[in-house]
């Protein structure tokens, strides 16, 4: 059975990716890593080249403006790498996602388990959502849960929406996959960036989001500061992260230690409710669900 890891990636230098460590934490388990590599305002292209590992391709492609809308470009991205997959499997980062080496055999004894079984397509993973730094992560349903990120490469299943899922598309026709749940976690770092470059970052993506948004990366806007009080609920973290991602935490120290978690969002009171019942029964009210689950 063959592997395929892919990803897609655009400015992964100035908008402060750990690019280095997801792809490292996805190598071990691929035969092969797609790389869609967007045309950026950084040097993200020579790197991604330098990093001469056998098993990664790099797909040089240049973003649509007309998909600035909905997150649709992402999507289109993500597709551009899929379609180059061969492997039996796929499994699907981003380029602020990566995977803990402790999970690895769980990911291959599942893969295994599910290749053979006609009704499972896709695995999901459970997500961490680290947030302002490496010591809190947030809780409640401002955050998914869990998403498909490994699934069988039947040359039928697309990317889907601003790529946080994924359809199996037939003919004209596209449909939910039947996905099993895993204990693989997700360590998601899109929201532990020093405050200037998640200022910049978070204003450039919503262009992506909204046709009518306008962002000069070179703008007096661009230098200020993410309010990082915009979380309802935190928790913290006493667990360990990737190996991989050791001397980026270790070198993030001079400020994520000035990070205040106590400094919160007011909750709205439905959404006080929801958790509520979320905590004491596990169920999320409402919860939108990009897969079918099956056991």
């Amino acid at each position: 059975m063959k592997i395929s890891g892919f990803t897609f990636v655009r400015n992964a230098l100035i908008f402060g990716y750990p690019i280095y460590e997801s792809l490292h934490s996805l190598l071990p388990l691929c035969d092969e890593l797609i790389i869609a590599a967007g045309k950026s305002d950084d040097d993200s292209i020579t790197y991604l080249k330098s990093l001469q590992q056998n098993k990664i391709r790099i797909i040089e492609t240049e973003w649509d403006n007309s998909l600035r809308d909905g997150g649709l470009i992402y999507s289109q991205q993500t597709n551009i790498a899929l379609n180059e997959c061969k492997g039996d499997w796929c499994i699907y980062l981003q380029a602020d996602e990566v995977l803990h080496e402790g999970d690895y055999d769980i990911i291959i004894n599942e893969i295994k388990s599910a290749d053979s079984n006609p009704n499972i397509e896709a695995l999901l993973f459970r997500y961490l959502h680290f947030y302002g730094s490496y010591d809190y992560i947030g809780i409640g349903r401002q955050w998914y849960r869990r998403e498909i990120r490994a699934f069988k490469n039947t040359g039928k299943v697309i990317s889907w929406g601003d790529a946080q899922g994924f359809r199996f598309k037939e003919r004209n026709n596209f449909r939910k996959l039947k996905a099993k749940q895993t204990n693989v976690r997700v360590f998601h770092y899109g929201w532990v960036k020093p405050p200037a470059t998640q200022n910049m970052k978070y204003n450039y993506t919503q262009m992506y989001y909204h046709k009518d948004k306008i962002f000069d990366l070179n703008s007096t806007e661009s230098k200020n500061n993410f309010d990082y009080t915009t979380a309802y609920e935190l928790e913290k973290y006493s667990g360990s992260h990737p190996q991989i991602m050791d001397n980026r935490i270790n070198g993030d120290k001079n400020w994520t230690k000035h990070f205040d978690p106590a400094k919160l969002k007011r909750k709205p009171l439905l959404m006080k409710f929801s958790d509520k019942i979320e905590k004491s029964t596990g169920l999320r009210i409402g919860e939108f669900k990009d897969f079918i689950e099956v056991k």
